[in-house]
């Protein structure tokens, strides 16, 4: 099992003196935390895609392309691109661009995003959810298999034999498929023989373990070898000295966040109670020392019948960069413990 990071790049209030961390100097904290995975020798970074005042990460090609130049081993993903909202020929162009600049570290993890505020912002109907994002990873696959392409769909301009530059130092470009709990997300990934990466956000792992199986089912049916249909996992997750630390240190953002959630949604407000329930052995967080941490990705990795990779999404609005440092080190450590799960 591969052991990763991805971030939202949160607007932060340091706790300690509760001013916010200006924009500028979060990006420092942020290159200095993509520089402190890679020499702890975490497989992978992730960095998002969100449309809010409380995420910096718009852009998230920018971001990665100046992590590429600061690391040397790390691997470099989006996680996710809201490919829905974007053109599928700029976002190839893009992530080939950081591919070249990384020297072929950079893989692209893409879905529809689990808040729907670029869809206005880029003039697009949300009665189209489903069908924007189908017929846009269909060009986007089409795009990293032929250096020309032919292609016609209802939501863009057709392509006729038309030469796409520039061509990335992978070939392919590795292309993943976010999803969250839909089977039909689960039986298309499948059905095209890609990667899938599921977001688990809250419950029990163990639940995905039907939709994974649905997945690997899809992908058989579809003629595709077993060992390209693998499945990566992104969870909540923070480490401390001991599962005091951590949680002392990653709640009280977790709790922020997810008020916003609820209050926007109409939601019930999250409780100390939830939280720490689903930090349990079953929960979807992973909250502890790194034996800890590491004992449970073991765990949840047999549950659902193998997990390729899990990336941990320790960034909230509430959170001192150096209790964010210390995390990325210590997972560091999990690294060769669960080398084998």
């Amino acid at each position: 099992m591969k052991v990763g990071v991805d971030s939202f790049v949160a607007a932060v209030t340091d706790p300690d003196t509760e001013q916010v961390v200006g924009p500028v100097e979060r990006f420092t904290h942020l290159l200095e935390e993509i520089e402190t995975a890679d020499r702890a020798g975490l497989y992978s970074y992730g960095i998002g895609e969100h449309h809010r005042a409380e995420y910096y990460d718009a852009a998230p090609a920018v971001i990665l392309a100046a992590a590429a130049a600061r690391t040397r081993q790390i691997r470099l993903r989006s996680a996710v691109t809201v490919l829905s909202a974007a053109d599928p020929v700029r976002v190839f162009q893009e992530y080939a661009t950081v591919d070249l600049i990384s020297g072929g570290r950079v893989e692209l993890v893409v879905g529809r995003g689990s808040f729907i505020e670029a869809f206005p912002l880029f003039g697009l109907s949300f009665d189209d959810y489903d069908s924007l994002f189908e017929e846009k990873l269909d060009l986007l696959v089409a795009l990293t298999r032929n250096e020309r392409v032919t292609w016609s769909g209802r939501h863009r301009p057709a392509l006729n034999d038309q030469p796409v530059f520039p061509r990335p130092a992978q070939d392919p470009l590795p292309v993943w498929v976010g999803v969250g709990g839909s089977p039909e997300s689960f039986v298309r990934a499948g059905l095209l023989g890609l990667p899938l990466m599921v977001a688990i956000i809250g419950g029990e792992p163990r639940q995905f373990a039907p939709l994974i199986d649905l997945y690997r089912r899809a992908g058989a049916e579809g003629g595709h070898d077993p060992a390209q249909l693998t499945v990566g996992l992104h969870c909540f997750g923070f480490l401390g000295d001991d599962v005091a630390q951590a949680t002392n240190a990653f709640y009280p953002g977790w709790e922020a966040m997810f008020t916003t959630i609820a209050r926007e949604r109409g939601g019930m407000p999250p409780t100390r109670r939830q939280f720490d329930a689903t930090r349990g052995p079953d929960g979807a967080y992973v909250v502890g020392d790194p034996d800890q941490v590491a004992t449970k990705l073991a765990r949840i990795s047999s549950q659902l019948g193998g997990v390729d990779r899990i990336n941990l999404q320790m960034t909230n609005p509430r959170l001192r960069h150096a209790d964010l440092l210390h995390s990325i080190e210590l997972l560091g450590e999990v690294v060769p413990q669960v080398a084998d799960a």
